[in-house]
């Protein structure tokens, strides 16, 4: 029965997209992160839904009449040109056949990216796939807090099987880079019971993190909150109220989970930490091997790992985003991939101060700082997985380029209006990021 739900659903909103090509977006948002057709059990679960999307939204967007063009900002830019050096690393790949396909898939999810920033610029366009993105994600969340819950504790709390964000820990992440954006929400919400039910879902989130059992889930859950903390300008009354949540949160968590958190501190002796170890080992062997291009998409494999790795035996993959980057795609990879992250931090730091006490683009400054946090979360946590493909992360520095490009045009028509500044009242932990202007 989801089977012909889901497709009914999909191939009834197929034909709105041809009228609103930015339409196709969302959906191709939706399908990609929250992987609908994972929750399944029939003839949709390997349904080729993605690339029906994709095809009906790439025909709509040449067709369509709305003026279109892609703003070159910094983070467009590198990240151009680190998708053309993948292309140059791929050609000369360990693994040719592995890493054709890999650059396939990599090369749909940028494309895509792409597509997001010419066809997203406005404030309602951007609004809508924040709550889309956030909702695709929240949705295991709010589950997974429940199952929590119901089960004391117990249990572990999983992603859609098949996608990127599948295991426990990959599901944490995606979760905790979540709640910025659900915070944002509520905060642009004008209505009460939305704000309450907004609430209750991150609590549930923030809940289903601890009961994933990842550590660096947990790791990235507290980066993240440090940063609230000290970029908040109400540092006391959250102070106080994470010294109320945060212990009872953790009381609620059985004996396992302590157990599974105290490996932090003995990684020396956990097995999977110690695998890790070896990987990155392998890949910075690898790297230093083949400085230049790497070894390509999928170099993480038997024949490499003999080669280079200090325990031939245990082949894992990267299992950090840092590593996978450097090891596969050369330090002139690496390089690339901090600058693009570095501009993104840069870009979102000039909407905050852009946007500093404007009157109608509050929203812009909050939305960028907001992405900050998410980048914390995505930086500490994705150092322990291999998700630096992953779609979440890019499209959160196209919603960065997409609002300044939105505020930007709003400067341009409008220069006395957009400059004129009002006292602008605080609004929780959010606001006081967005005033405080990010980290210079």
């Amino acid at each position: 029965m989801r089977d012909i739900a889901l497709t009914v659903v999909i191939f009834s909103l197929l034909p709105f997209v041809f009228a609103r090509p930015w339409f196709g977006i969302l959906l191709w948002t939706w399908v990609g992160l929250m992987n609908p057709h994972r929750l399944t059990f029939g003839f949709a679960y390997n349904f080729p839904f993605a690339e029906v999307i994709g095809i009906v939204t790439i025909i709509a967007i040449v067709l369509s009449k709305e003026p279109k063009s892609l703003p070159m900002r910094a983070p467009v830019v590198l990240l151009l040109a680190l998708n053309a050096w993948m292309l140059v690393t791929t050609i000369y790949a360990l693994f040719p056949d592995d890493a054709w396909r890999q650059l396939t898939k990599v090369a749909k999810i940028q494309l895509f990216v792409f597509l997001t920033i010419l066809v997203m610029q406005s404030r309602e366009r951007i609004t809508t796939l924040v709550w889309v993105s956030a909702l695709s994600i929240a949705y295991f969340g709010i589950k997974g807090g429940v199952y929590t819950i119901l089960n004391a504790g117990g249990g572990m709390v999983l992603g859609p099987d098949g996608g990127f964000i599948a295991g426990n820990t990959e599901i944490s992440l995606a979760l905790t880079m979540t709640l910025p954006l659900m915070r944002w929400l509520q905060i642009q919400s004008q209505h009460r019971a939305l704000k309450w039910a907004l609430g209750i879902s991150m609590v549930l989130m923030a809940i289903a993190v601890l009961g994933s059992y990842s550590r660096g889930g947990f790791l990235a859950l507290f980066a993240m909150g440090t940063w609230f903390w000290l970029k908040g300008n109400r540092k006391v009354a959250i102070g106080a109220l994470l010294v109320i949540l945060v212990p009872a949160f953790l009381a609620f968590m059985p004996d396992a989970w302590w157990d599974r958190m105290g490996t932090i501190q003995t990684y020396d002796q956990d097995t999977s930490a110690t695998a890790r170890l070896n990987s990155w080992e392998f890949g910075w062997n690898m790297a230093q091997a083949k400085p230049i291009v790497g070894g390509g998409f999928q170099s993480f494999q038997q024949a490499a790992f003999t080669k280079w790795a200090p325990d031939p035996t245990r082949v894992w993959d990267a299992h950090s985003i840092w590593i996978s980057i450097l090891a596969e795609h050369g330090f002139v990879g690496l390089t690339l991939f901090v600058a693009f992250w570095i501009s993104s931090w840069l870009l979102a730091n000039k909407i905050i101060r852009a946007t500093r006490d404007v009157e109608d683009y509050g929203w812009a400054g909050y939305l960028a700082a907001m992405i900050q946090v998410s980048c914390i979360g995505y930086w500490v946590g994705g150092a322990f997985l291999s998700l630096a493909y992953w779609d979440f992360p890019y499209i959160l520095v196209a919603l960065l380029v997409l609002t300044w490009t939105v505020v930007q045009r709003a400067a341009g028509k409008h220069p006395a209006e957009a400059k004129r500044t009002v006292a602008i009242a605080p609004i929780g932990v959010a606001q006081g990021i967005g005033r405080s202007g990010g980290t210079r």
